[in-house]
C-alpha cells in the first residue's frame, strides 16, 4: 500500500493562534541527531513528561499521560494499526505505520500526528508545536 488515507476522526489538529503562541514557552530538547528518523523518547519539560517522536522525519510531542487510567502512554510501542475503509470495502489492513503509540498498561492506541484516540475518536490529547532549529529539536509549552 503506497499512500493511507487517515480517517476522517483521525486527522491532524489545528495549529494554535498567534495571540496563544505569545503566552506559551519554548524549550530546548535535545540535538536532532538524537532522534533517527521512527524513534522517541519521554523528556521532562518543566514539571511535565512529554513524548517527542519523529515520525518518518517529522516531529510530533504529546503529553506521556494516558487518559485510560493515567498511564505512561509515550514510554510504549510505536507501530502501526489494523484499519479498514470503503475504499477496501471494509477489508482490514495494516495502516498509518510509525503513527500509533499504544499504552503499555492497557493497549490504548493514539494517532501521533493528531492525539486522536483510534478506539474513542471523540478523545484528543494536547499536541505540542515541535521544530527543529539550529540542529536542535525544540518543543513550545
Amino acid at each position: 500500500m503506497s499512500e493511507q488515507t487517515i480517517p476522517e476522526e483521525v486527522q491532524s489538529a489545528e495549529r494554535p493562534s498567534p495571540a496563544t503562541l505569545s503566552q506559551k514557552k519554548e524549550y530546548t530538547i535535545a540535538p536532532v541527531s538524537e532522534f533517527p528518523p521512527n524513534t522517541h523518547r519521554v523528556v521532562k519539560v518543566g514539571r511535565r513528561e512529554i513524548g517527542v517522536f519523529n515520525v518518518d522525519g517529522s516531529f510530533y510531542a504529546l503529553p506521556n499521560l494516558c487518559t485510560h487510567q493515567l498511564g505512561p502512554l509515550c514510554t510504549g510501542k510505536v507501530s502501526g494499526t489494523v484499519i479498514s475503509s470503503r475504499e477496501t470495502q471494509w477489508k482490514l489492513q495494516w495502516g498509518l505505520d510509525n503513527e500509533i503509540v499504544t499504552c503499555p498498561w492497557h493497549g490504548v492506541e493514539y494517532h501521533i500526528k493528531s492525539g486522536t484516540c483510534l478506539a474513542f475518536p471523540e478523545i484528543r490529547l494536547r499536541t505540542y508545536e515541535v521544530w527543529v532549529e539550529d540542529e536542535q529539536v525544540k518543543v513550545r509549552l
